[in-house]
């Protein structure tokens, strides 16, 4: 009897399917994966692909972009309910009335919100690219950044920009105990802390390094150290401890007393390896956008990929 790993892939091979995973999904998910990443990666990666199903092991809004870059294709999410609280900070009625209300601004909006949100947006970034996309805006050209606020005062401070945030946030993000961060710090002095810049202020002004999950993995690669403190989503762990099997990897602190010390998103391990064997065998759940709104949204993203080549 084939075990569950090797009926996925023979179902992938079948069906002429591709499994794109974010670097947040269980380490069972990401193993049999043909591509693990972050954000930008796995729009990259949607974009190129002449698979006929693409299985998105990741979140929704994930599922939604790889959708909106793939008409014909099928996207499937293993399941629908693996949402974003980013992207639910962000409602599509909302956001029109905030646009409305600043009808001179460019709107730039991060890659984690709705395909609704995507379509009422000038360019789209990911946290690999927000800093090159806001400075590809000439400067004195007013902008709206949403939905991440912690994302956008961190392009702020690098760009010097005064964008115009809406108040949003991950609350895997902002569930760092900078205490507990401060003591687990005074405890390996030898470490340096590194953040994802969804991360709060007090968080990012103890890095040594900021930036997306893949820069992250980058840093871990080519910096001389050899141990680090790692603050964003722990599932990040497995693929970077493979690239730094020698290195000491420890999770950063969350606020709360659980099980897991570390921060973790209960969306993204919604997903487990059985999600993706029936996702896979029935070819649902299926990802569907509505063609007006997913021609408003190609835009942007188009835009966003156009500037990152």
């Amino acid at each position: 009897m084939k075990n569950i790993k090797e009926q996925i892939l023979e179902l992938k091979k079948d069906k002429n399917a591709v499994i794109l995973a974010h670097y947040y999904q269980e380490a069972a998910i990401q193993e049999i994966a043909d591509y693990v990443g972050d954000s930008l990666g796995l729009s990259q990666e949607a974009e190129k692909t002449d698979a006929d199903i693409i299985l998105f092991a990741g979140v929704h809004f994930m599922a939604e972009t790889a959708k909106i870059l793939n008409p014909t294709k099928k996207v499937i999410l293993p399941d629908l309910n693996a949402g974003c609280s980013l992207a639910s900070s962000c409602p599509p009625d909302l956001f029109k009335k905030f646009i409305d209300l600043h009808p001179n601004h460019l709107v730039i909006t991060y890659v984690n919100c709705s395909a609704e949100i995507k379509a009422m947006s000038d360019i789209v970034c990911t946290s690999s690219n927000a800093i090159k996309i806001v400075e590809s805006v000439p400067i004195d050209k007013p902008i709206i950044f949403a939905p991440d606020k912690n994302l956008g005062n961190y392009i702020n401070q690098k760009t010097g920009r005064n964008m115009l945030l809406w108040d949003g946030s991950c609350v895997v993000h902002e569930a760092f105990s900078l205490d507990k961060l401060i003591a687990l710090y005074q405890k390996n002095p030898d470490a340096k802390i590194i953040a994802h810049p969804e991360s709060e202020t007090h968080i990012l002004e103890t890095a040594s390094y900021i930036g997306s999950t893949a820069g992250m993995i980058d840093f871990v690669k080519t910096d001389s150290n050899s141990k680090y403190i790692v603050a964003t989503e722990a599932g990040i762990l497995h693929k970077m401890q493979q690239e730094v099997p020698n290195k000491i990897l420890i999770p950063a602190p969350s606020k709360e007393d659980t099980t897991c010390a570390c921060s973790e998103c209960g969306f993204m391990k919604m997903n487990t390896l059985q999600k993706v064997y029936d996702c896979l065998l029935n070819e649902s759940p299926k990802i569907s956008i509505p063609e007006n709104i997913r021609i408003k949204a190609l835009k942007p993203i188009q835009r966003m990929l156009e500037i990152s080549k």
